[in-house]
């Protein structure tokens, strides 16, 4: 990349810059760059600014470019923080030497072993499940038990499903690899290839989409998706969300994928004991119930109580598998994607 398209990039992502908090003089600070979106997460910045009198500066843009962008900046940095989803991105800005681990006895209290990195490079915030979505009125959800299941042929042209390139289906695939082997892993997506009802296009919620208007039976998304689907001002949202039912693959066996976000201290972050009262404070029951309320996550703290829409899904059993290690697998998982031409 010159330069001139570097700064250019860099000038972009500033005009994502803004500071939530009081407008005090106070020169407490932290930076954040952050992948998430959510209307939740900005109110639970103000509250941290107000209770603390630490202004969050915050920086939003994809994971991509905010990785990017601390390779760039290297030791110039001013992030002290970034957050992103999925283990898989999580693991790339380790892996590119731009996190420091951390240990807090607050942070371990509120954040089990599963849900965090076992060095302390990263933490999670809320998690997800990784779930199959179902038409109600074209699918009996007995015939559909398993992840497996989905490259089953009596399924051929009844998948809908993300692109490969999208990090939530190569953690999946990661915890097909880890629990089945690579030859297993390579056959499942074939099969998946096989019983695709189109190319894969589109976010979670364009899958909903997809089955809703009969282009698909059967789709994978993250359980957040469809409470916020349910939950929406739109009303075509809201009748597509209504139109799926929800399956937890794996009950009887590993248990259901999940995918986490997750927030780091950056390797350079010039305010480090300013982050890390956010990650505690983000960490904390009141924030959780919030993420929880407002976005529809499951929160990571076992004092904090699910959503009431997740609550009428049930519980679930969720796959042991150690968070990280989807990570570790990600390389793998793009390369039998690609062997099996998942697009």
């Amino acid at each position: 990349m010159s330069n001139s398209l570097k700064f250019g990039f860099i000038l972009i992502l500033m005009t994502f810059f803004v500071a939530c908090g009081d407008s005090t003089n106070s020169t407490e600070v932290v930076n954040v760059y952050t992948h998430r979106h959510y209307k939740a997460d900005d109110e639970l910045f103000f509250k941290f600014a107000e209770e603390t009198g630490i202004k969050v500066n915050i920086v939003n843009a994809s994971a991509d470019e905010l990785i990017q962008r601390l390779e760039t900046e290297g030791k110039d940095s001013n992030a002290d923080i970034l957050i992103t989803v999925d283990a898989g991105r999580l693991y790339r800005a380790q892996s590119k030497d731009l996190l420091q681990p951390i240990r807090s006895k607050i942070l371990e209290a509120n954040i089990g072993p599963k849900f965090r990195e076992k060095e302390g490079y990263w933490y999670g915030l809320t998690y997800r499940a990784r779930i199959i979505a179902y038409a109600k009125d074209r699918v009996n959800p007995e015939d559909i038990k398993t992840y497996e299941d989905l490259a089953d042929p009596k399924w051929n042209g009844k998948v809908v499903i993300r692109s490969s390139e999208n990090v939530y289906n190569q953690s999946l695939m990661a915890s097909i690899i880890l629990a089945d082997g690579e030859e297993k892993a390579k056959e499942w997506a074939e099969g998946v290839v096989e019983n695709m009802a189109r190319n894969p296009k589109g976010s979670d919620r364009d899958q909903v989409k997809a089955v809703a208007s009969g282009e698909g039976d059967i789709a994978v998304v993250n359980t957040y998706y469809i409470g916020l689907m349910l939950n929406d001002e739109n009303v075509e949202e809201r009748k597509a969300g209504e139109s799926v039912g929800i399956i937890f693959p794996n009950q009887d066996g590993r248990g259901t994928h999940i995918n986490v976000s997750g927030i780091g201290v950056t390797k350079y972050a010039p305010n480090k004991d300013n982050a890390v009262k956010l990650m505690e404070f983000l960490s904390g029951e009141k924030a959780q119930q919030t993420l929880a309320n407002l976005n529809y996550e499951y929160p990571i703290n076992p004092k904090a109580a699910k959503a009431s829409i997740l609550k009428t899904w049930g519980d679930f059993k969720a796959d042991s598998v150690e968070l990280y290690k989807l990570g570790e697998y990600n390389s793998k998982a793009v390369m039998i994607f690609d062997e099996a031409g998942w697009k």
